[in-house]
């Protein structure tokens, strides 16, 4: 469904945004899901709640294709939620796009979700079975579900009862006619973060959000905590405890913001380091050191200034141009990098360069890339790749493709060197990566690298498909 349209990159599920307090939240919210627009660029929606009534409105596109003023007026109250998605567990339709939204014997309430349910695919049949009628194929609805079969007096315990039954990778945002409710997996292999903005409290995927509204950023949610707030004020359950933490270290090195702050790691701080050991694990003899915009730029120049060899701009990325999974074909798709990436001749003619690049998935935009660099002059090119080979698909909330496609799954390094038709080809070890965190022990840390390793900090189930709830 999604595989034929994705570009040669790993494509985060989601981003979301909360607030409570505040009289302009669904404004704020807006704001929110601006910063987070590169989690998702497929459909956006906001819901806000007056006290009595959920108002909302959802759509595909940009987050400024699918809001306006007007929009924006009609969305009263003083807390919200909002979503960015691209999709992994069902498909690409209105319908799928969040925040979903229920009323039910207790209430009204909307659900935003970010990351993968392992076993949804299991609830579901069970739900179905049990009589439940679901009204999308996203997991989740599961959720929702769960909440609302279950029989406990309040909102958090009945959400501790769902959350017992769910595993994989999730933060969820639940709205309610007077609460809003955090949670983040035992694992925390997605992020969410918690803020304030003039007495009221913001919770986000990434700190960038706080920044765009101009929130202060307080603390992290904790892996398996959830965040219950009202007009009382915040409190914190502890709901699970996982063996282990596993934060997504692809996270660092590719989705989030070079402006965000994660688990106590800002993410350029982090990209840097990993150029300055990709230096000191693959110092290459050249001329010009050039990063492939805009995610391995902070690599680059960790590189560049590692090895002393002059970090210039060679590659400039339209930013006009529709992101390159809207083109169906893959030669089309091969075309499309030309759109989206064009040489600066001046700066690559006559030189050895160093391309340095975060991952390679499928290998077809690093071919082109390094296709275009020859064309505009360069004598040599050498691919640097700072994270290890991605041998593995990600059941988590990342739109990996079948372990099948990535090239690394089944092509050694020179093989892939040779496809690529570079000059060399060289990946950051995953020992090296894990120190820019400062790991020391590689048998214990806090980190999911199944993408590169094939060990999942979960059970993954056998029936488990990449869209697993469709059918």
């Amino acid at each position: 469904m999604h595989n034929e349209m994705m570009s040669d990159k790993f494509h985060e599920e989601c981003g979301v945004f909360g607030i409570i307090g505040h009289e302009k939240s669904a404004e704020l919210t807006y704001y929110g899901l601006y910063a987070l627009q590169h989690r998702g660029q497929e459909s956006a929606g906001i819901v806000t709640v007056d006290g009595r009534k959920l108002y909302q409105h959802k759509g595909m596109g940009l987050v400024s294709e699918v809001f306006n003023e007007e929009i924006l007026k009609t969305l009263v109250g003083n807390a919200a939620i909002g979503h960015v998605r691209y999709s992994t567990t069902g498909d690409s339709s209105v319908a799928n796009a969040q925040p979903l939204t229920f009323g039910f014997q207790r209430g009204n309430m909307a659900l935003a979700h970010n990351g993968n349910l392992t076993n949804a695919y299991q609830i579901h049949g069970r739900l179905e079975r049990q009589g439940s009628i679901f009204q999308t194929t996203s997991d989740t609805e599961v959720v929702a579900h769960l909440i609302a079969k279950s029989g406990m007096p309040t909102i958090e315990e009945n959400m501790r009862e769902s959350l017992s039954v769910i595993k994989g990778a999730y933060a969820i945002l639940i709205l309610t006619d007077d609460k809003l409710v955090a949670v983040r997996d035992p694992h925390g292999l997605r992020p969410l973060a918690l803020g304030q903005f003039e007495g009221a409290y913001v919770v986000a995927s990434e700190t960038c959000a706080f920044d765009a509204i101009g929130a202060s950023y307080v603390r992290d949610v904790e892996p398996g905590e959830m965040i219950i707030i009202d007009k009382n004020g915040l409190r914190s359950q502890k709901f699970a405890h996982a063996s282990k933490t596993s934060f997504c270290t692809f996270e660092y090195i590719y989705f989030a913001r070079p402006d965000s702050d994660i688990d106590g790691f800002n993410v350029h701080s982090i990209r840097k380091k990993l150029g300055k050991l990709l230096a000191e694990e693959h110092p290459v003899e050249a001329d010009v050191v050039i990063g492939v915009p805009d995610s391995s730029i902070s690599a680059a120049i960790g590189y560049a200034e590692e090895t002393a060899i002059p970090y210039e701009i060679g590659l400039i990325k339209n930013r006009y141009v529709g992101r390159t999974f809207i083109q169906p074909s893959q030669e089309l798709r091969e075309r499309g990098v030309k759109l989206k990436l064009s040489a600066v001749r001046k700066v690559v003619e006559g030189k050895r360069v160093v391309l340095i690049d975060d991952s390679i998935v499928r290998g077809t935009t690093s071919k082109r890339i390094v296709q275009m660099l020859r064309e505009a002059g360069a004598t040599e090119v050498h691919l640097l790749i700072s994270s290890p080979p991605v041998k593995d698909a990600c059941y988590y909330g990342i739109d990996t493709s079948a372990r099948e496609e990535l090239i690394a799954a089944d092509k050694t390094v020179k093989e892939i060197q040779e496809y690529i038709g570079a000059d060399s080809l060289h990946y950051l070890s995953e020992e090296k990566m894990l120190s820019a965190f400062g790991v020391t022990d590689m048998a214990n840390h806090k980190f999911c690298n199944a993408c590169f390793t094939g060990t999942y900090p979960t059970e993954i189930y056998e029936s488990l498909e990449k869209h697993m709830l469709e059918r």
